[in-house]
């Protein structure tokens, strides 16, 4: 089952966090970014797909090294709709930080000043995509099907976070 099917099971569970009204705030905050960089929805979902990327690099990572319940109290600390610098640095190193904003420089064609200053939103962003799945009752048990699939996701381009996301829009009609 691909990401975008755990998102949707997700929201229709009442036993996880997500909602159809979550989504809807991640997909306008991503809009109201657009606007604000003077970019198109397309070049933000390209950002949204580089930082997506790291992200799980990194919370697989620290699941390898800290265990699952890490990576799930990442997800919870962090998520949000909010630009949050604590998220970026808690994530990514100096180095790897660069590493993205030059990676979403040279894909979406922003100067990597508007890259750089788009990263803390975009992080939380993702991270409260992630969160959709989290059992609302026992937000530390590894059951959070949209994190596990995002994180066991075997590399081959199938459906990343931006994918997820521009699935989302079109089924709420945005």
């Amino acid at each position: 089952m691909g990401l975008f099917d755990q998102v949707l099971n997700a929201v229709n569970n009442p036993e996880t966090l997500g909602s159809m009204d979550d989504i809807g705030g991640i997909l306008n905050t991503v809009q109201q970014l657009s606007g604000n960089a003077g970019t198109n929805s397309s070049t933000m979902q390209s950002a949204m797909s580089v930082v997506g990327n790291f992200v799980r690099s990194s919370l697989q990572q620290k699941r390898v090294n800290e265990g699952e319940q890490q990576a799930q109290s990442i997800v919870d600390q962090f998520s949000g709709t909010s630009p949050n610098s604590q998220a970026v640095n808690t994530l990514f190193s100096g180095a790897m930080q660069q590493q993205v904003v030059q990676e979403i420089a040279q894909r979406t064609g922003l100067d990597m000043t508007k890259a750089q200053q788009m990263l803390p939103m975009l992080v939380p962003l993702v991270l409260q995509f992630l969160q959709s799945g989290t059992n609302s009752q026992n937000r530390q048990s590894s059951g959070n099907s949209v994190l596990n699939s995002f994180l066991d996701a075997d590399g081959d381009g199938d459906v990343d976070i931006s994918d997820a996301m521009g699935m989302a829009s079109r089924y709420l009609g945005r």
